[in-house]
């Protein structure tokens, strides 16, 4: 039978990839059919029916119109595949296939999406724990003068709930008077959140959502909104697509202004990249294409990308119910008496428009207003508002507009807000109206060898009130590899004599201690400065810094020393100038209860993991292959700070382990959720083991290859190597082992077994009885 012929016979089950053939012979009368491996455009397509008239391939329509081909109109079925213009048609009988290159006008594939900005959503976890964070600070002046501050935050949390409560505490003394204590609960909030939807429900002390044309409210009540960090592999921006088209399999590369920022493989036909660029603003892309030749194609594409728009369909929103919280940070429970109530949305309309919506309301108050940001191209973003307010019959106004665009040297931005009549909002029953107008402008370029330079303007008016505008301007610049020079105006344009000016000069005087000097003009008056610090090693260590100060009745200095340990920092020191003299010193660090065992470790802001090796001390922790500590005579070591909601690899050093524990794993990941501890095991568990040494009747090891089950065990058995050496765990005190040779036959040995501290001990050599064969 032809290859031709079992090729037709198996055509209906053997391949996924073979074309279906079209109904009739393609090969005619004095042809022949062939089911070839057909490769388009370097891109393997499996068996492809084709006839062979001639020395021409000849398809059926059907079968190349499914291959991506563009038939003319009223094309004869069969086609001849050399009447299609632009083919390259390589056909070898020897191997029953063919390779056919084809032109973009003929061909159409589909296109290829290449996203490198896919979603991921690791599934984060929490083990239930508390956790104290403490910030102590205490100063003593002269005359008896103290005081002693504490801000502290407790946690509670389990899963993704986390019960928070903050507080500050001040204790002081004056001359010639007693100590005065003072409490003040700042928040207390317990949240809950759900990563796959992307939503935080937090209840008790919150802060209403805002966008940038409106104001937030601290209430006490409830707060659900869409948390976008619960998800930080999430683009959450629009991504620019390159589009292309590459010939054969190539290999595609993207920079963005020189940059490379991803490396791939497309097959032949039309692609789609979707990555996330690197800058913010204009900036320009290449994408290069090289093919299998090495032949390189460049394309080259602008783009602008801003934090300020969404991504087409996605949208963030808040709802806030509760009451306004009075006097923040001197009373404990002050709340206003009428609830309020406050809604924010915004929503990517498409790829260049997101649109907001906010609005509030309370009694006697109806406040809505709506804007959106517009992606103009590359000319950069234009974003606006519109708002009305109601209060007591009294109407009021407001109107937002604003402009930016920047790239890799120059940036610009102009924005302006304008109320008109009695326009209020919640914030401003209990504290300030908004102003009556307020706007900025800021213009910068960066240069390559002569610095920054900025100009900016402030225009800000309350109502009642003289306005206020101020215009600054700066100038930055790197002097060699270790200085630099600032200089920077501020002016009051409404008080000519309001002027500060400032010129300073900083040297990094090697990888640790930077020194800097400056004088600063206020006004008439005139200060010069001196400082030098060395800065405190992330992994930790002793820091310090001090300061001269000369002019503007300020004469004096101020020194101070820091230290970050593993359980906290520490910093104490002096300050004199004037006629002010006083010592401080301050302690930051936390100390958490998780996994039965108490915790002292540096402030935790974010989330944390503990780590138990299963109480063998003294084994190294490394967080993303950086060593981070050992385990304390517990077994346990905290690891902090770690990212929430993303992976963090935590890996042990094996070899600082017992010889007589099994290890499951020695990498592992941990995704703590929000502001919570999350315990981590690699699964560290003692046996019972021994090296044995088997040996036969006559004394001579068993052979290479024997089976041994211990104590009837059913699983896998062991298997005996050279000198008739084997390992066994799971042992009990008194132990039989039944054993097989290659050669069929079957023998027993017994022993005692005694655990010899961490070592493994070696037992043998152990004579295995041969079994009488059952007459």
């Amino acid at each position: 039978m032809s290859f031709a012929a079992q090729a037709e016979n198996a055509a209906a089950g053997s391949s996924a990839s073979l074309v279906a053939p079209a109904e009739g012979a393609l090969a005619g009368p004095t042809g022949s059919d062939l089911y070839l491996d057909l490769s388009l455009n370097g891109n393997p397509q499996g068996l492809v029916h084709f006839g062979l008239r001639g020395q021409e391939l000849w398809a059926s329509a059907a079968t190349l119109r499914q291959l991506g081909f563009v038939l003319p109109p009223g094309v004869s079925d069969p086609v001849r595949l050399k009447s299609l213009p632009g083919l390259q048609i390589k056909y070898d009988a020897a191997t029953q296939s063919v390779e056919i290159d084809a032109s973009a006008e003929v061909l159409r594939l589909p296109t290829t999406v290449v996203d490198t900005s896919a979603v991921i959503v690791p599934k984060a976890s929490a083990s239930p724990g508390l956790l104290l964070n403490y910030d102590l600070y205490g100063t003593q002046g002269r005359g008896n003068t103290s005081s002693l501050n504490a801000l502290t935050e407790l946690r509670a949390f389990t899963g993704s709930t986390v019960l928070s409560n903050t507080m500050m505490s001040r204790s002081a003394r004056l001359p010639g008077e007693g100590w005065t204590h003072d409490s003040v609960r700042l928040d207390t909030t317990l949240s809950t959140s759900f990563p796959e939807d992307m939503l935080t429900l937090r209840v008790g002390d919150t802060t209403t959502a805002s966008l940038p044309w409106s104001r937030s409210t601290r209430i006490g009540g409830i707060q659900l909104s869409r948390n976008f960090a619960l998800q930080p592999y999430r683009t959450t921006t629009p991504l620019p697509a390159f589009l292309g088209a590459a010939a054969l399999p190539s290999q595609v590369e993207l920079y963005i202004n020189g940059l490379r920022q991803y490396t791939g493989q497309v097959p032949a036909g039309p692609f789609q990249l979707k990555t996330v660029p690197s800058i913010n603003g204009a900036g320009n892309a290449q994408v290069v294409l090289t093919d299998a030749f090495g032949r390189a194609t460049t394309l080259d594409f602008s783009l602008y990308d801003t934090q300020r728009l969404l991504e087409a369909g996605l949208s963030d929103w808040s709802v806030d119910l509760g009451m306004v919280r009075k006097d923040y940070g001197l009373r404990s429970f002050q709340y206003g008496s009428d609830p309020a109530a406050s809604g924010t949305w915004r929503y990517g309309v498409n790829n260049s428009f997101t649109m907001e919506a906010h609005g509030e309301a309370t009694k006697g108050l109806v406040k809505a207003g709506v804007g959106g940001a517009w992606l103009l191209g590359q000319s950069g973003v234009l974003a606006g508002a519109v708002a009305r307010s109601s209060y007591r019959s009294e109407q009021g106004s407001l109107v937002n507009l604003g402009y930016s665009w920047r790239d890799n040297h120059f940036n610009f931005a102009v924005e302006g807000t304008r109320t008109h009549g009695e326009y209020r909002d919640v914030a401003s029953l209990y504290g300030s109206a908004p102003p009556r107008g307020s706007g900025r402008a800021s213009i910068g370029y960066t240069t390559g060898s002569f610095g920054s330079f900025g100009l900016s303007y402030l225009y800000l008016r309350y109502p009642a009130q003289q306005p206020t505008r101020l215009a600054s301007v700066y100038w930055f610049s790197a002097i060699g590899r270790g200085a630099s020079v600032n200089v920077s105006l501020n002016q009051n344009l409404d008080n000519r004599r309001e002027r500060s000016l400032y010129v300073g000069f900083t040297w990094a005087l090697d990888g640790k201690i930077t020194a800097s000097t400056g004088v600063q003009r206020d006004g008439d008056r005139t200060t010069f400065s001196a400082d030098a610090q060395s800065s405190i090693p992330g992994e930790g260590g002793i820091g310090w810094r001090a300061g001269l100060r000369q002019g503007g009745g300020q004469n004096g200095g101020q020194a101070e020393i820091d230290y970050l340990g593993r359980y906290g920092r520490a910093m104490a020191g002096i300050s004199v100038l004037g006629d002010s003299r006083y010592a401080y010193a301050g302690a930051t660090g936390s100390i958490a209860f998780m996994g039965g065992q108490p915790f002292a470790a540096r402030r935790i802001d974010d989330a944390f993991a503990v780590v138990s090796t299963d109480g063998i001390a003294g084994v190294p922790v490394r967080l993303e292959n950086r060593d981070i500590g050992t385990t304390d005579g517990h077994g346990m070591l905290l690891v902090a700070p770690l990212r929430a909601y993303q992976n963090n690899q935590l890996s042990i050093d094996p070899m600082q382990l017992p010889a007589d524990v099994r290890i499951e794993r020695v990498k592992t990941v941990a995704t703590p959720s929000d502001r919570a501890g999350t315990l981590v095991r690699f699964g560290i568990t003692p046996v019972n083991a021994a090296a044995l040494l088997l040996a036969d009747e006559a004394g001579k090891p068993l052979p290479l290859g024997s089976r041994v089950r211990v104590n009837g065990g059913t699983g896998e058995p062991a298997l005996v190597g050279f000198d008739g050496a084997v390992y066994l765990e799971s042992l009990q005190p008194r132990n039989t082992l039944d054993v097989q040779t290659p050669g069929g036959g079957r023998c027993r040995a017994s022993f005692d077994y005694r655990k010899d501290g961490a070592r493994i001990p070696q037992i043998g050599p152990l004579r295995c009885i041969r079994e009488a064969k059952t007459p």
